[in-house]
């Protein structure tokens, strides 16, 4: 019955414990990246190397979905990152 409910599975990400600073760092230098991307200032299209706009082009921005979906992603693998040093806290 465990198995039919996917409990069997769950056991198996036992091995992955080992990688789990490897890909906590992943996890974080992606976000950050994400952050880099989604607030830096892009250059217009066609600047040259002075950055003068080659154009008047108007330059798109991020959108604001965008910008939640990143926080509320950073909110929760920072809770998920936490949770096994705040387990014992919480279940005794």
């Amino acid at each position: 019955m465990l198995a039919a409910l996917g409990l069997g599975g769950a056991g198996l990400l036992v091995k992955l414990e080992a990688y789990r600073p490897y890909l906590a760092v992943l996890t974080v230098g992606l976000l950050g990246a994400g952050f880099y991307l989604t607030y830096r200032h892009p250059r217009p299209a066609g600047a040259g190397a002075s950055g003068s706009p080659a154009c008047d082009c108007t330059v798109p921005t991020a959108h604001r979905f965008g910008r939640v979906a990143l926080w509320v992603a950073t909110v929760v693998i920072a809770v998920f990152l936490a949770f096994p040093y705040l387990a014992g806290i919480l279940f005794g």
